[in-house]
């Protein structure tokens, strides 16, 4: 199991922009896949983004940029002209293979909040 911690959450207006940041402690952390959802109010969580332990990515919305680090056991989500419908509580996960469902990813965070007002 892997244990993750994102952070970077927040308010922000309309047409801003939010990098979140999900920490992992494990020592083989380079050689997951790790993914972003995200669940609005009274939605079913969402696929974000996914970076397979190479570096290569699927982000559906331009928007949004998903990027690596595993030197620091840290991957990232750089969110660009931010809606008030991204509001959302965003989650990191890891798992053995790049999916856009949720069944490969076994870990997961606790979340963090993205409020974005008109």
């Amino acid at each position: 199991q892997v244990q993750l911690v994102e952070s970077g959450g927040g308010l922000v207006q309309s047409g801003g922009s939010l990098r979140l940041s999900c920490a992992a402690s494990a020592r083989a952390f380079s050689n997951y896949a790790m993914a972003w959802f995200r669940q609005a109010p009274g939605k079913e969580r969402e696929f974000v983004a996914t970076i397979s332990p190479t570096g290569g990515t699927y982000v559906p919305d331009s928007r949004f940029t998903v990027s690596r680090d595993n030197a620091k056991n840290t991957v990232y989500l750089q969110m660009n002209s931010l809606k008030p419908e991204d509001t959302a509580v965003y989650y990191c996960a890891a798992g053995a293979s790049v999916a856009r469902d949720e069944r490969p990813y076994t870990s997961w965070g606790q979340g963090t909040e993205v409020t974005v007002s008109s």
